[in-house]
């Protein structure tokens, strides 16, 4: 709505509503006359228009050829992008017109900015304050959508509250590929840190509820856990020590809860224990081949496994690692990274894998710290800065793919001349110009005290030496079984695997084991859940048959 079409009725309102400024607010406007036309053109009118109801309101308007300091400095990557700012830049965004529905976004901007107010509730506040890692937040709109202004002005105010948040309006009809990329199918739709999204129009606590479980799933799940409590929702109770278990179950990804599932409806005494609850599919984004969910976030779906695993009675202690399973009169007993132990007549072993290290100086210290093993969870927070990958495999080059929307280069270090990735990856990554290979390159040591600083190579043909700047290293050199706690209690295959028969039990009879952590070759989300359960109903049949649980017919008549 430019100012030729306010009439005076709507001018008188917005003057009225702009008299409630208190600080000065500057409006950056940035505009790309050959990219953009039109919409910028629309949007420069508009403002102009704007500035000119209060005195404590000032435009400037920005273009890439004469302002690229400021393009840089402020990230602005497509056109046009509207900044309301006071003395700082509060991450407040919107790319595209703000007309429409979305002018009283920008109104609400302005008068949070000038007024220092975010208007949330002070509890909220300061748990939107206690977020400490950097969030995107981009809701995409469209300009006749009434309910979109809402949800902007939610992200805008977590932006407000938060330096490590930046919120974006963006109009989706203006930028269509980027909006097919997030599979905007409806407004508003909110996109979380690139990886997950909210669909509608949703109050703060939830948008709130939604990025502590993309930043801090570990918090999230904690806090979820109590609110499952309150409402009676959540039938868990602290595994003991001392107590005997019909079955315990060491690991907390799809094959352990599965496994947690049938047991616990066999009317078994289980308990769980878990480093986290999990495993791998916490660091997938999206499945596509899990049956009936297709296009399900990996959290989500954990957090179904767990929420429909911890409706029936079980002892869970999550949080510690098993460190040896050993055989006690008849039966088992595992002991815990803090000193506990745990007696079952069975065990499920569903401990999974773990991420390979290089085992080079520094690497240890400085994991989580510039050193990770997910592009798909951290890209995000390497916008704009050179990063490494290790490995030459189909999950290294998706993983430089995935860092190519956010870095500003990407270093593939590979120790041999060959890939092992399929040709079709390794064709759409090689010839990018932001991507520099080195092969054949072995990692000597990481650099840095309390960050990454960089990373030391050397050519494996001439032995050359060579320092990379970059400020993050993804790790994607495979993956090894979670097996040393158990590697004195049954025989390892070559690989380090439990090798099972096929209805999940091992050489040691009460001993069974699911997922990734077996030798079955396919590891699989599906398969794993199917273990699992294969693996519970194998150990209720172990149970009866040695006496130590009686069979109930009438449990499984009705729960089979």
């Amino acid at each position: 709505m430019p100012q030729a079409l306010w009439n005076e009725e709507t001018k008188e309102q917005i003057v009225e509503l702009l008299s409630d400024m208190i600080e000065p607010v500057r409006l950056l406007l940035f505009v790309e006359g050959e990219i953009c036309g039109e919409p910028c053109q629309s949007q420069q009118t508009l403002l102009e228009g704007l500035a000119t109801l209060s005195d404590k309101l000032t435009l400037e308007v920005l273009t890439p050829e004469e302002h690229p300091e400021a393009v840089e400095t402020y990230a602005i990557e497509r056109f046009p992008a509207t900044l309301v700012l006071a003395e700082r830049d509060h991450g407040i965004r919107f790319f595209g017109v703000t007309g429409g529905q979305e002018f009283a976004s920008v109104l609400q901007a302005i008068l949070m900015v000038s007024t220092a107010r975010s208007g949330l509730e002070t509890d909220l506040e300061g748990l939107i304050q206690d977020v400490d890692q950097p969030v995107h937040l981009q809701v995409f709109v469209t300009l006749t959508c009434p309910y979109c202004p809402r949800m902007v002005h939610t992200a805008h105010q977590f932006a407000y509250l938060n330096d490590r948040i930046q919120a974006d309006m963006i109009e989706a009809s203006q930028f269509l590929e980027l909006a097919q990329e997030y599979q905007v199918e409806g407004v508003p739709r909110t996109v979380i840190n690139e990886t997950t999204a909210l669909e509608g129009a949703h109050p703060a606590p939830a948008l709130y509820t939604a990025v502590l479980q993309a930043v801090d799933p570990d918090e999230y799940r904690r806090m979820e856990a109590a609110m499952r409590d309150a409402e009676g929702l959540r039938n868990v109770r602290r595994l003991e020590e001392g107590h005997i278990y019909d079955i315990l179950i060491v690991g907390g990804g799809p094959a352990a809860l599965s496994a947690a599932l049938y047991a616990a409806r066999k009317s078994l005494d289980v308990g769980l224990v878990a480093e986290k609850m999990g495993g791998q599919l916490t660091y997938t984004a999206e499945i596509e081949n899990y049956l009936g969910l297709p296009g399900v976030g990996g959290n989500e779906l954990m957090e179904r496994f767990q929420f429909h695993a911890e409706s029936y009675p079980l002892a869970e202690l999550l949080g510690v690692r098993v460190t040896e399973v050993e055989e006690s009169h008849g039966g088992f007993l595992a002991y815990t990274s803090d000193g506990g132990e745990f007696a079952a007549n069975a065990v499920i072993y569903c401990a999974g894998k773990e991420y390979v290290r290089l085992g080079v100086p520094n690497e240890e210290r400085l994991i989580g710290r510039g050193v990770a093993f997910c592009a798909t969870c951290d890209a995000p927070l390497y916008r704009g800065r050179p990063v490494a990958v290790v490995g030459g495999g189909n999950s290294a080059f998706t993983a430089v793919r995935d860092l190519l929307s956010f870095a500003s280069q990407v270093h593939l270090v590979h120790r041999r001349d060959v890939f092992t990735a399929d040709a079709s990856l390794v064709e759409k990554i090689k010839d990018d110009p932001r991507v520099q290979v080195h092969t054949p390159y072995q990692v000597l040591s990481f650099i840095g005290d309390n960050r990454l600083a960089g990373v030391e190579i050397h050519s494996l043909q001439d032995g050359q030496r060579e320092v990379l700047d970059v400020e993050g290293t993804f790790l994607e050199i495979g993956l090894s079984p979670n097996t040393k706690s158990v590697q004195a209690l049954v025989e390892l295959n070559e690989q380090g695997e439990i090798p099972v028969e096929n209805d999940a039990s091992t050489e040691l009879p009460g001993f069974f084991a699911a997922g990734d952590v077996t030798n079955v070759p396919q590891k699989q989300i599906s398969v794993a859940v199917g273990q699992g359960a294969l693996a519970a109903l194998t150990a209720y049949e172990y149970l009866v048959e040695s006496g130590r649980v009686t069979r109930r017919p009438e449990l499984e008549a009705e729960w089979a």
